[in-house]
């Protein structure tokens, strides 16, 4: 990936010379706001999918297939209600996000199959890049001295390459290693072609995904002759501090090195306290820039976070002030009010120095 070219030079050298300078912000949850409008089948559906089919792909002779329920699908709002996701990335812009994260990371054929929109995957990513890139763009002209950077992001999707869906048979996989090649392909293409600065690798619970993701996007980046930064963020799925495929966080770390990522980091799962360790294990050895989103707390009895912006923020503070950082934001559960809270609580910190390692063969 590094022998090539940056697709978007000016953008990627205000990124790489931003993160020299100080701890930048990433938004926070996208599932979180969406929830909070309420939105019914109709409203996810839109104009497009009213009548249970996609209106600008009909199958032949017109036939509606077997209708799917879209409500809960997050990443269709991109073509339906663009304007709300928009609003949304404008919100976590206003509370102090240097980059925020694309409405795609269910935008993968095999998630969407889910839906019956499997062949909407390209569509989706472009769409969510184009979308975060227009809010940035806004931003920066409000404010010309502080870029802003929208993520592709990339989810694991709906499937595990290392541990079989079937507890009769454990050697049995439900997906093959190509396929998700294929399908982050896809993805990665449709996120460059709507504008994405960045792509991330997110929410990674198993490492053979996020290596069959890496080296989609490495396909990608040698047919088109150039690259943009890449990022990865793993999981921390409970107490044991291992992700769901078994690996700790400096396993997960050397399993990924060789991608040479702008940033490694843990996202999700866990609050800011419970990731905490997790994060200073990868501070100590990763030679890359280090990122965390956590969630806003643990979730309660009815699957709904309570850490409040006035507790989340302080322990987020601490992360800076340990040195342990360079990239900080929110992952479910957290809001505008978040993020405003947090860039306010690393806002005169210096960035987390990258380590000179030494060898340990020679």
């Amino acid at each position: 990936m590094s022998a090539l070219p940056w697709l978007h030079p000016k953008r990627a050298d205000a990124l790489v010379a931003a993160l020299q300078q100080r701890i930048l912000v990433l938004d926070g949850a996208m599932g979180t706001m969406i929830q909070r409008e309420r939105l019914d089948e109709a409203a996810y559906r839109g104009d497009r999918f009213a009548d249970g089919f996609d209106a600008l792909h009909r199958p032949e002779g017109g036939a509606a297939p077997t209708p799917h329920d879209q409500k809960g699908n997050n990443d269709l709002l991109c073509l339906t209600r663009p304007a709300l996701i928009r609003a949304i990335h404008e919100a976590y812009l206003e509370a102090g996000a240097d980059l925020v994260e694309t409405n795609t990371f269910n935008s993968t054929a095999v998630s969407q199959s889910d839906y019956g929109l499997q062949h909407l995957a390209r569509e989706l990513n472009q769409a969510g890049a184009q979308l975060a890139r227009a809010a940035c763009d806004a931003a920066e002209a409000r404010d010309p001295q502080r870029p802003r950077f929208a993520v592709g992001v990339i989810g694991p999707t709906s499937r595990t390459a290392s541990i079989s869906p079937d507890v009769t048979d454990p050697g049995f996989r439900g997906v093959k290693f190509d396929d998700l090649v294929g399908w982050y392909r896809e993805a990665a293409n449709g996120l460059l072609q709507g504008g994405a600065d960045v792509l991330m690798v997110e929410t990674v619970f198993d490492t053979l995904n996020a290596k069959a993701a890496l080296f989609a996007i490495a396909e990608v980046f040698e047919v088109l002759g150039a690259r943009v930064p890449v990022m990865v963020s793993g999981t921390i799925t409970d107490a044991s501090g291992r992700t769901l495929s078994g690996q700790t966080a400096e396993a997960f770390w050397y399993s990924v090195r060789h991608a040479r990522p702008l940033a490694i980091g843990l996202n999700c799962a866990l609050g800011a306290g419970e990731l905490r360790p997790h994060v200073q294990a990868l501070s100590d050895i990763a030679d890359c820039h280090v990122s965390a989103h956590p969630n806003a707390g643990l979730p309660n009895a009815f699957g709904e976070y309570d850490e409040t912006p006035e507790e989340m923020a302080p322990v987020l503070g601490e992360f800076a002030a340990a040195g342990l950082v360079n990239i900080i934001g929110g992952c479910c559960g957290t809001t505008p009010e978040h993020i405003s809270a947090i860039a306010a609580a690393v806002r005169d910190l210096p960035p987390r120095s990258l380590p000179q390692l030494a060898e340990a063969t020679a």
